[in-house]
């Protein structure tokens, strides 16, 4: 035994063809372990790591397994072959680009592992803690986050193994980056302010929400802007920054409940104590219309010509509002002409006098 590993030692004394042969011999064995060390893995991660999941009642062990499973293999086949390569006795310009290449192969590798990794741990996190809606407004921000996080790790180690200078070019990153933020400063603005929206959560997409006088749902929520369809079918784009620094009415928190008001007048003469019975009454009778809180009638003011009452109803999502005040006004319109309430307006009287002087001299 102790003679063949002597043959196959590679040794200076040998020729050029038989030190080569040698140490290929043993590059191929170091492949070919770890062909074999790739397949325990793989009989690790799908037998035993999958018995193991198994007594854990959460889910998300396995589906990290899964995702996993494949680059695991491939990096334990990638690395022997990076071994393998620095074995052979190949120029040194050829060997160095070969192994760089395959250290760049490895690292590209574990990148994909780890993103995956943290990947699931992010969806199972979003869903767990932030709730259903936060997860789908907030996780893909802080996904792109920690992807640009592993990208630029993998990067600096990728460099660090070529020796380049890192502080050197954080400089020069440093400096692009002070000359980019000046020149879009306001893009820059309104990406932390959409950050901000995000985290703060004044709104949620879905949501109905006024600004100014424009009234819309919210479609999506992005770094740069916020996109809003109103309610007339217009698509708005609202940069994140104004949103930041306005005032806006979300009509949709805390709960979809909104209040509606509809407005009338009633005559002099009229009895409002009956007319404030007949607007409940008609309330209740439209469906849309809640039981519970109870509509209510209030006399608000005398007008000019008419005592102004008022309706307050709430509905049980604020898309129903316009629908629900305008049973409620044809109703009313009806039931006050059954019951004799007279609903005054303004008149106007134009009086033409005659021009006597010039009908006298006539």
């Amino acid at each position: 035994m102790d003679s063949l590993l002597y043959y196959l030692t590679p040794n200076e004394m040998d020729p050029f063809y038989l030190f080569w042969a040698k140490q290929a011999l043993i590059s191929a064995c170091i492949i070919a372990a770890f062909y074999l060390l790739s397949k325990l893995v793989q009989v690790l991660l799908t037998k035993v790591g999958t018995r193991l999941c198994a007594f854990t009642e959460t889910e998300l062990d396995d589906r990290i397994l899964e995702r996993v499973s494949g680059p695991a293999m491939l990096l334990v086949n990638c690395a022997g072959l990076y071994l393998a390569i620095k074995r052979l006795p190949l120029h040194d310009r050829i060997g160095t680009i070969a192994a760089g290449l395959l250290f760049v192969v490895n690292i590209t590798i574990l990148t994909v592992i780890a993103y995956r990794a943290l990947d699931e741990l992010l969806k199972a996190y979003g869903a767990r803690v932030a709730g259903v809606e936060a997860s789908r407004q907030i996780m893909p921000l802080v996904e792109k986050l920690c992807t640009i996080f592993l990208v630029v790790t993998a990067l600096i180690i990728t460099l660090k193994h070529f020796n380049y200078d890192i502080l050197s070019l954080v400089t020069a990153l440093g400096v692009g980056s002070l000359a980019i933020g000046l020149a879009a400063k306001d893009t820059l603005a309104n990406m932390v302010s959409g950050f901000t929206l995000m985290i703060d959560r004044p709104f949620r997409i879905g949501d109905r929400i006024q600004l100014g006088t424009q009234i819309g749902d919210v479609i999506d929520i992005g770094l740069r802007s916020t996109k809003i369809k109103g309610v007339d079918n217009t698509f708005l784009i609202i940069p994140n920054s104004e949103l930041c620094n306005s005032t806006l009415t979300n009509m949709a928190f805390p709960d979809l409940r909104v209040k509606g008001r509809v407005n009338i007048g009633i005559g002099y003469g009229c009895d409002v104590a009956r007319a404030k019975e007949l607007m409940v009454q008609t309330a209740l009778g439209v469906p849309e219309v809640l039981q519970e809180p109870k509509p209510e009638a209030f006399f608000m003011n005398f007008g000019e010509c008419s005592l102004n009452l008022s309706l307050f109803f709430w509905v049980a999502d604020y898309t129903h509002t316009v629908a629900a005040t305008d049973k409620i006004n044809s109703a009313l319109l009806q039931c006050f002409q059954d019951n004799s309430i007279n609903i005054p307006y303004p008149t106007r009287t134009v009086l033409y006098e005659k021009d006597t002087t010039h009908a006298s001299q006539d």
